[in-house]
């Protein structure tokens, strides 16, 4: 079984302030750093520190070739990953004093995803490989619906939402990660249970996993239910944490390991995330995980 994680990069541009800029105030920054990002690079790194074999696909530019680099000293195959004359896409971050997050994206090369370049990629893997799939890459209906009329089983987290994600052709997705947020826009409803509800209703073949923050996490599938909590350690920097979970989730799920033991592994590596600054620099490696007295 291969594993392709089809998503994006971003250099993220991150600013330490005492609180996150309201409308019309100009405030000054305490702190500033260049780092990786990008929820498809932060996937597959927290994929490959928990130990998957992880190949990228997606599109970054000539400004953009250091994550590359990183992706591959984290131990990511690149070479379903294309060069383009375009900029890199970016991000602009304000991380206030409580480790609370406010983000801009500009999508760059992200968005130059073609079906060309879908259809290119994935002929590579096969029936029952791995789909790993966000919604910060053009196309992102195209990259779903080939990959399952190939026999790719499909993960999706649909992060940033979009209204357009609802016509893709979301029953062929095995497994949905999604956040509190993504979870009310594609239900309409507020409390977990009900959103889960829904979403049974709607793809009742597919698996869900509702990251709730501090509240934790539930993963629904066939007529279970399964709770997970969250593991208590002081927010320095949330960036990462719900890519981090998806990874070591992922990693977990896929290896054969029990789905309440994935659940509270991916907890415990999303407490350490969030301890620290950062995005992929923050995800730790499993043996720190294992090693964790949280």
């Amino acid at each position: 079984m291969k594993l392709v994680d089809f998503g994006s990069l971003n250099i993220d541009h991150v600013y330490s302030l005492g609180h996150l800029v309201r409308k019309g105030e100009t405030a000054a920054a305490a702190a500033y750093q260049r780092n990786e990002g990008g929820k498809g690079f932060n996937q597959a790194a927290a994929l490959a520190k928990a130990g998957q074999k992880v190949y990228f696909a997606g599109a970054v530019g000539t400004d953009g070739l250091f994550l590359k680099e990183n992706l591959e000293k984290y131990g990511v195959n690149t070479e379903y990953l294309e060069v383009l004359d375009t900029p890199t896409g970016h991000a602009v971050i304000q991380v206030d004093d409580d480790g609370n997050n406010s983000i801009i994206l500009y999508g760059g090369a992200n968005r130059r995803i073609t079906k060309e370049m879908i259809e290119r990629t994935l002929s590579r893997f096969n029936p029952g490989d791995v789909l790993l799939m966000q919604n910060e890459v053009s196309c992102g209906d195209i990259i779903l619906q080939e990959a399952a009329s190939r026999g790719l089983r499909v993960v999706l987290n649909p992060s940033p939402m979009t209204p357009e994600i609802m016509g893709w052709p979301l029953e062929q997705v095995e497994w949905f990660l999604v956040n509190e947020v993504e979870a009310e826009d594609m239900t309409g409803e507020t409390e977990p249970d009900r959103m889960l509800d829904v979403l049974r209703k709607k793809y009742p073949k597919s698996r869900f996993v509702l990251t709730l923050g501090e509240k934790g996490a539930v993963c629904a599938f066939n007529d279970r239910r399964i709770y997970q909590p969250a593991f208590k350690t002081q927010t320095v920097d949330s960036t990462a944490a719900g890519d981090t979970f998806t990874g070591y989730f992922l990693y977990a799920v896929l290896n054969g390991t029990a789905i309440d033991e994935a659940l509270c592994l991916a907890a415990r590596a999303a407490a350490i995330t969030v301890s620290r600054p950062g995005a992929a620099v923050s995800i730790p490696e499993m043996e720190e995980v294992l090693a964790a007295g949280i």
